[in-house]
């Protein structure tokens, strides 16, 4: 045995296929520093130090030690990082070590070694399954003063860090003909395959380095070395231009349409990001056929004790010793139900180390060259049952076994079990599938019915040879390819040989005495299985809820098979009718940052910026979000301190002369076609088929069920072309709503509809003198004359200097008033001409606070008052609504509950006495009455300090709406300190009731 000093006690000096000798890396463990190797895992390198105690189980505070070598690890789960960067519940086996690393141990106090809370398990009595909802039930009172906050504290593993996470996270989508999950023997053959004959094909690893088992396992592959063989199959990969190659990538999920959710670690492997690089990257695959190769996962054996630091499954360690080097104990034994947990004595051979037993729980009779191998060896071999482990904190330090009913006591410090391996077939069943059982190799093969372009191929559909892995992923890769379009074929296939794959004997509780656990995380025990039963948890969902069985980050994928197992046995009933639980992504663990990506803080949802807002924030704008837009919502100006000076002398400005405002972010949606006009008459609820060339019109859309959606002007411009605008935080809704009726509605009609919202600035140009500056900003030879270009007019213009722009006389202000729209890309330059041209007229921009104040004077209804209750009536647009046409919406409309005359509606209300404040959302009552829902009138909806009228003035939706026209109500805002102002109902329109500025 040979032992590379400076490295670890336990690191082997000609062994490790994964590390780089020479490139020592230092990292910090509980705070203690240690070194390992590049390559190393952090479990591989605390292992080569001897350390095996890493962490604590979740309930009973058990001492645990590393358990795997891969993702499915419950035991070795630490904090990386301090600070802002901490990251709980990462798993030892899936870490690099990088230069500095620092992880913690988790879920102990004071410390790993001595934990306090490990008296928990002297209660394990008390402490069984379904204690939870056993407990804390009385006295009620004292749940939320004792239990809940007891529970709290102890609920989870890890902490979390108290602060935003600085690092960065990312989204990519990546479009390709084949994905490949897994680059074991299958994967690297079904990508060769698929790439040689031409396909786009995207291979993804969720380790660092290409092989998969290839890194740990001595396989027959007819001459050649297993690292020459990855070595060979990657190079031919990365120089084919078609197949990209994603490592470090888990793929988590399978969804609707060919879309793949996977995880690239791009930087985690690093003690900080390079300048720009995220720290992960959620990967969007949208494939058209999928080949999974995800391998398998070895089955533990349950027996006493068997969660002591330095029990490792087989596999596991067949790992830590070929791929790093390393020594996982010095009196090892070996305890298997199955042919291929006898490789463990190859590697062991192979390394030049000893196994000093080898348990088989088999009952029939051992023969053959293992046998013959482990007694060359010197390892003395048992048939029969075990009874519990020995050991501590410490490790392991001896295992019995019963032999011939005689127990019998073998020393050792380290126990590799193998309960046979379970294909993964998570991926398999994430569209709903059901696994199915299968007798001959006494695991679950992938269901039949598979997610559509799926593929299994492997050890994941149960072929465990590497004769059977390559020829399987080949001709999946060959016929992938062929499926998608390519000729030709997949080129030599990789040489690989057969070997043993017995795994027959599916009984996986094989020992007596001690607590005998099936899920290591949540210390569900072999008992705890038992007594679900006789209180009759039989069903697996059931189980699982009763017990956390398979609840723990590793999601069952050590435990289920095993817990299936034994209710199987305890219910007579075979694998199959028992069933399995639901497969839900993500197959692993996500970090919610690579989830939300950028789309977090001031990006959570990216602002989108209107033409003007380079402009506006020249002139100290004031912004808002407004939607999905950052909005001006007033100009400071002067020595203005106050945001009601900004907001009233704009107002007063528009009134008295002339004001521009960016209106870009209305929604604007093109109508083409034949059908056109048919179709706007179906989507409105007043009439448009009749509509003029060169005319505009206000409309109202109603959903199914009759109450408004949405409100907006809609122009033509030409015989078949029409322009709807919407309001700004519709605009995506009403497409939808547009293309369904499209397309579901009336399939027939000739018409298409396109959103142009950011393909046009638009600019709103009121006041008297708007004319006047608009004259000024076109040409010559058009005439915006009140006779040729009257109210609710519109049409295409040309502006100096040659832009084509359309026009529309339209106003929501009450003023005269023209909408001006051009290719967004002049809208910068265009609001800096129009301030230079209007100087000497006195044009100011206005924000969307005076647009607010002048909307409500003028008694236009809004966003507010169309909240997704109100119906055409309610608003006061009954009127509109058409009786000679069908339109969406229009039978529902009249149900009784919608034209009662009782309803809440839209009135105009001003505070009696002048002086006084009043805010929106203040509710409406009857004077003498009390202050509770049965007499509430309504409530105020939109509310502004109106300049022209000196006063707070709002509108309300007020039950009898226009029957109280002249009535006084009181305001109850308790928010705000109002306990009955009084108020005065009246008409809604507060500026030029008759309609004749906005006209002139």
């Amino acid at each position: 045995m040979g032992v590379l000093e400076g490295s670890g006690s336990h690191r082997l000096s000609h062994e490790g296929r994964g590390v780089t000798r020479g490139k020592t890396i230092k990292f910090f463990f509980d705070g203690k520093e240690y070194t390992g190797f590049e390559g190393d895992s952090l479990a591989s390198a605390l292992l080569s130090h001897g350390v095996h105690l890493v962490g604590r189980s979740f309930k009973y505070h058990r001492p645990r030690g590393i358990l795997t070598s891969g993702s499915e690890e419950p035991n070795g789960l630490v904090e990386l990082r301090t600070g802002s960067y901490r990251e709980p519940n990462t798993r030892a086996t899936t870490i690099e070590i990088f230069e500095g690393l620092e992880a913690y141990s988790q879920n102990r106090w004071p410390s790993l070694f001595f934990d306090v809370m490990s008296v928990n398990g002297l209660f394990s009595p008390f402490f069984v399954a379904g204690f939870y909802y056993k407990t804390f039930m009385w006295p009620s009172k004292l749940w939320e003063l004792f239990y809940e906050p007891i529970i709290r504290r102890a609920a989870g593993l890890g902490r979390g860090a108290r602060s935003a996470d600085p690092d960065m996270y990312a989204r990519k989508t990546v479009h390709c003909d084949v994905l490949v999950v897994g680059s074991g023997l299958s994967g690297l053959s079904a990508a060769l395959s698929a790439g040689r004959m031409g396909a786009r094909v995207v291979l993804c690893e969720k380790d660092h380095l290409l092989g998969g088992r290839l890194l740990s396992d001595s396989l027959a592959l007819e001459g050649e070395g297993e690292l020459d063989v990855v070595r060979k199959a990657e190079e031919e990969l990365e120089g084919l231009e078609n197949v990209r190659i994603l490592r470090r990538t888990t793929v988590f999920g399978v969804y609707d349409g060919g879309m793949y959710g996977a995880v690239e670690r791009v930087s985690s492997h690093k003690y900080e990001s390079g300048k720009g690089e995220p720290r992960e990257v959620l990967w969007h695959v949208v494939a058209k056929r999928v080949i999974v190769g995800s391998g398998g996962i070895e089955r533990p054996l349950v027996f006493g004790d068997n969660d002591r630091p330095g029990v490792m499954l087989a596999g596991a360690a067949r790992t830590y010793i070929s791929r790093y080097g390393v020594l996982p104990g010095l009196r090892m034994v070996l305890v298997t139900n199955n042919d291929d947990g006898w490789s463990f004595l190859k590697t062991v051979q192979k390394a030049g180390l000893k196994v000093f037993a080898v348990i088989d729980t088999r009952e029939e009779e051992l023969g053959g060259e293992e046998v013959q191998l482990a007694h060359s060896m010197g390892a003395k071999v048992y048939r029969g049952e075990l009874g519990r482990v020995h050991g501590g904190r410490g490790g392991v330090k001896g295992l019995e076994v019963y032999k011939g009913g005689v127990k019998e006591f073998i020393e050792c410090d380290f126990v590799a079990m193998s309960g046979g391996w379970d294909p993964c077939v998570g991926l398999c069943c994430h569209h709903g599938g059901k696994p199915k059982w299968d007798d001959g190799i006494n695991g679950f093969l992938p269901p039949e019915e598979l997610p559509s372009g799926m593929s299994v191929v492997g050890v994941a559909n149960g072929d465990f040879s590497s004769e059977a892995c390559v020829r399987g992923g080949h001709e999946s890769g060959e016929e992938a390819a062929r499926l998608c379009g390519y000729e030709g074929e997949g080129g030599r296939m990789i040489c690989a040989g057969r070997e043993s794959t017995s795994q027959d004997y599916p009984r996986s509780f094989v020992g007596r005495g001690g607590k005998s656990f099936v899920d290591f995380q949540h210390d569900v025990t072999h008992s705890d299985i038992g007594l679900a039963h006789r209180e009759g948890y039989v069903s697996v969902e059931h189980l699982k809820r009763y017990t956390t069985l398979g609840m723990a980050t590793d999601q069952g994928k050590l435990s289920n098979v095993n817990g299936l197992f034994e209710m199987s046995r305890l219910t007579g009933k075979s694998i199959r009718e028992t069933g399995t639980t639901t497969f839900r992504s993500p197959f692993e663990p996500v970090s919610i940052g690579v989830l939300s990506g950028s789309s977090r803080g001031k990006t959570f949802r990216p602002y989108r910026l209107p033409p003007s807002h380079v402009w506006a924030g020249e002139q100290r704008a004031e912004f808002l979000e407004a939607g999905m837009w950052l909005r001006a919502q007033w100009y400071v100006q002067g020595d203005e301190q106050h945001w009601r000076e900004s907001v009233d002398r704009e107002v007063l400005s528009v009134r008295r002369g002339v004001g521009i405002c960016d209106v870009s972010t209305l929604g604007k949606i093109e109508v083409f076609g034949p059908d056109a006009p048919v179709f706007l008459n179906k989507v409105y609820a007043n009439p448009f088929l009749k509509l003029g060339v060169g005319k505009a019109r206000y409309g109202v859309m109603l959903r199914e069920d009759g109450v408004v959606m949405d409100d907006g002007t809609t122009a033509r411009l030409g015989e078949e072309h029409f322009v709807m605008t919407t309001t700004t935080a519709n605009a995506g809704p009403v497409m939808q709503h547009l293309e369904y009726c499209r397309q579901v509605l009336w399939r027939d009609l000739d018409v298409q509809v396109v959103s142009v919202s950011d393909t046009w600035a638009q600019f709103a140009l009121a006041g008297p003198r708007s004319r006047e500056l608009l004259e000024r900003l076109l040409t010559e030879d058009e005439d915006v004359s009140n006779e040729s270009f009257p109210f609710m007019a519109a049409k295409e213009v040309k502006l100096q200097g040659g832009v084509v722009a359309r026009l529309f006389r339209i106003s929501f202000s009450g003023e005269l008033a023209y909408e001006i729209a051009l290719p967004s890309y002049y809208g910068d330059s265009f609001v800096r001409y129009v301030m230079e041209l209007g100087a000497d007229l006195g044009v100011i921009p206005y924000g969307t606070e005076a647009l607010g104040v002048m909307r409500i004077e003028k008694g236009h209804v809004a966003g507010p008052e169309l909240n997704g209750t109100t119906t055409m009536g309610d608003l006061g647009l009954g009127g509109m609504a058409s009786k000679k046409k069908d339109y969406v919406g229009r039978v529902m409309a009249s149900r009784e509950g919608l034209v009662d005359e009782g309803r809440w509606r839209v009135v105009g209300v001003r505070p009696v006495n002048r002086e006084a404040r009043i805010y929106a959302g203040g509710h409406i009552f009857e004077e003498g009455v009390d202050y509770v829902p049965e007499h509430d009138l309504g409530y105020v909806t939109s509310l502004c300090y109106s300049p022209v009228e000196s006063c707070y003035i709002g509108l309300a939706l007020v039950k009898g709406g226009a029957g109280r026209m002249g009535s006084r109500l009181l305001i109850y805002d308790p928010l705000h300190g109002l306990r009955g102002e009084e108020v005065e109902v009246c008409s809604p329109i507060f500026y030029d009731s008759e309609g004749a500025i906005q006209r002139g």
